[in-house]
């Protein structure tokens, strides 16, 4: 089961949309992105790789930190803790905003009333708003796509010896640049029981990532390689064929 949540939210007279999603047990995380108008303002994602594999109870408990991670996110909001940059157009709208009038103070300017809707001056407006999935686009949805990542598996010959996989996973943008701080993601497709294996590239964008090998049940096998930055993702795909055997003569 997959969870989510998307909330619109109304600070100083600018809506933004907070959508926090479990992208699956293939990836093991929870992301929280910020949008103005489809323009990614802040993004932040944790694993949940302690509580792989998932069971009636780890499922609840992955639930639990769904909803926490978005209820944190916009309370930093209201409050200020969460500082976003808002491109030129949404701080003129900011400005242009009428201010919030306080219960019992007579309003400084005559108010705009918007179609179909009476005034009320003692009750403030809800600042979110719960929306179902299926209304998450707004009237000009630009999102922006992650900007792809280039992976190489640099010991694609010699990676696995025996029953250990030793992987060495080169991440870099599409101009050739290495790519520091990377989280590579690692799954062997077609495993009796999944787990996901992880590192993180370092200052020459090469991570890591060393496991045991598990026991394939599946008929197709393959080894998932995943990378993920602050703005960017890409991955790779090897099939697994077991070696022939060399009679004994």
């Amino acid at each position: 089961m997959v969870f989510g949540h998307n909330t619109n939210i109304k600070l100083g007279g600018v809506t933004y949309h907070v959508q926090t999603e479990d992208r699956g047990v293939s990836h093991a995380l929870i992301d929280t992105t910020v949008y103005f108008h489809g323009r990614v303002l802040h993004r932040r994602t944790n694993n949940y790789y302690d509580l792989l594999p998932l069971n009636e109870d780890s499922e609840q408990a992955l639930k639990l930190r769904v909803d926490e991670q978005h209820r944190t996110v916009l309370e930093e909001m209201r409050d200020g803790t969460l500082q976003l940059g808002l491109p030129p157009a949404a701080l003129t709208q900011a400005a242009a905003a009428p201010a919030t009038q306080e219960p019992g103070q007579e309003p400084t300017q005559e108010p705009v009333q918007e179609p179909a809707q009476e005034p009320t001056t003692n009750e403030a407006p809800p600042e979110a708003e719960e929306v179902p999935v299926a209304l998450q686009a707004e009237e000009d949805p630009v999102v922006r796509e992650p900007r792809k990542l280039l992976l190489e598996l640099l010991n694609a010959k010699s990676w696995l010896s025996g029953k250990q996989a030793h992987l060495q996973v080169a991440v870099k943008e599409d101009d050739g640049s290495s790519v520091a701080g990377a989280s590579v993601l690692v799954a062997i497709e077609g495993a009796a029981e999944p787990q996901l294996y992880e590192g993180v590239t370092g200052e020459t964008g090469t991570a890591a990532v060393q496991f045991e090998m598990p026991r394939i049940t599946g008929p197709e096998a393959a080894l998932l390689l995943r990378a993920e930055s602050q703005d960017g993702s890409g991955h790779l795909r090897f099939a697994l064929r077991a070696k022939p055997r060399v009679p004994v003569v």
